[in-house]
């Protein structure tokens, strides 16, 4: 069946979903294969939970007459998505980066939705899945949309760009994430640069870090960007006036005080002042955008547990997020501290080094209660608590960190989250 004519079903729809446990009633279903899965299982269940139709792949054995089967069913969810997104000429954002991004995202999304009716991201639905699911959320009111972007791997950002097709746009940064998939920093730069090579092709507005040689390198012929940063030679200058305990910065003689903290953070909330700037948001939504904004998802919060403050940044980590996060919890000067820590993944060959890296990181900055977390860690014969894994933390648990002001960090699959739990 054509794009066009499962487009049509879509228009008799209420949307799309992937599985049947989260069906609405009227919803296209595709039957997507994962490592442990196959849709096409579950294809009669959709039907009998409601679904409108369900999008199969050829090889499917169910069979109704409103099983439509297909080549490829996340093909043609991606296809799906380009069509619709292509039919609503509105401005779309795509953004990239190896760290912040999300936190970008969000930030984009508090100073937009002032004023504008937007289409975000939703969570981390940032890969071949994620932006699909999420274009297709697009309806004829929205007039911006927020698209994230992630890789591990080279030609994802291009595919992505193929369907969300943005016409504005960011990388964050190029740090060390990903490495397996990318190789090296220089992977990951060409990796995540096909957001600038799709942009430059279709003639589309390109923020980025005034600050950023690699950034500035790139784009140093190309005349449609704009820049941000803590410099005054930025286009969208933002004066940094304090870090810690939170962000205090002054932008257009106006003083925004941010619940975030770090030079790492202020330079997120440029990148959003800058696109406010660009679709003429009015200073003082702006102002009261970033005021209100509040970290969430694990992603530098600050919380009270008992009495004891918990700095947590558990949602993933990588070199690049790890070092800066540890430098600026260092300038918080918070008292009576403990760090818990946990592994980094997708390193590939990079692990041993990098993991060896942070403990010597750790050592200058002078922690001294540490309890570090994982296989990685436990084979740089670091001089701190060290346990295999996440559950032999928790079934070993040191009581004195329940009296102890905490750093938490460690990659998504760690999920040293448990440790809340215990305090």
């Amino acid at each position: 069946m054509k794009i066009d004519h499962i487009y049509q079903l879509f228009e008799q729809s209420s949307g799309v979903c992937t599985d049947t446990r989260s069906l609405d009633e009227n919803q296209l279903f595709f039957a997507l294969k994962g490592p442990s899965f196959n849709g096409d299982d579950f294809a009669l269940k959709a039907i009998k939970n409601g679904a409108l139709y369900a999008i199969v792949s050829e090889h499917c054995k169910e069979k109704n007459d409103k099983i439509i089967p297909v080549s490829d069913p996340l093909k043609t969810l991606q296809d799906l998505a380009k069509f619709h997104r292509d039919r609503l000429e509105i401005p779309v954002i795509g953004l990239t980066g190896s760290n912040g991004k999300t936190t970008t995202k969000e930030l984009i999304n508090a100073v937009l939705s002032s004023e504008y009716k937007t289409l975000c991201t939703q969570g981390n639905l940032n890969n071949h899945i994620g932006v699909p699911l999420t274009l297709l959320g697009l309806q004829p009111s929205h007039e911006i949309a927020i698209i994230e972007m992630g890789a591990n791997h080279q030609g994802e950002i291009a595919e992505l760009c193929r369907i969300a097709n943005p016409n504005l746009g960011l990388i964050t940064n190029f740090g060390k994430a990903h490495l397996e998939g990318f190789g090296t920093i220089e992977g990951v730069i060409k990796g995540k640069s096909e957001l600038y090579e799709h942009l430059i092709h279709v003639g589309g507005v390109i923020f980025f870090n005034e600050e950023d040689s690699i950034q500035k390198e790139k784009l140093a012929t190309y005349d449609n960007r704009s820049s941000y940063g803590l410099v005054e030679e930025a286009d969208t200058y933002l004066e940094l006036l304090q870090t810690a305990p939170t962000l205090t910065l002054k932008w257009e003689n106006l003083e925004l005080s941010s619940s975030l903290f770090g030079e790492y953070n202020a330079l997120n909330i440029a990148a959003a002042l800058a696109i406010a700037s660009f679709f003429e948001v009015d200073p003082t939504s702006v102002q009261q955008s970033i005021n209100n904004y509040q970290a969430k998802q694990m992603r530098s919060e600050v919380r009270t547990i008992n009495g004891k403050q918990l700095f947590l940044d558990a949602y993933n980590a990588n070199p690049s997020s790890l070092k800066v996060s540890l430098e600026t919890f260092k300038s918080l000067n918070w008292e009576n501290t403990a760090l818990v820590i946990g592994d980094m993944f997708e390193l590939g060959e990079e692990a041993e080094k990098e993991h060896r890296a942070i403990v010597d990181l750790i050592i200058a900055l002078g922690f001294d209660e540490v309890y570090l977390v994982g296989k990685h860690f436990q084979q740089t014969n670091h001089p701190f608590k060290g346990f295999e894994t996440t559950t032999d933390l928790l079934e070993n648990f040191p009581e004195s960190l329940r009296d102890k002001n905490i750093y938490l960090k460690a990659s998504r699959s760690m999920t040293l989250e448990k440790v809340l739990d215990k305090l």
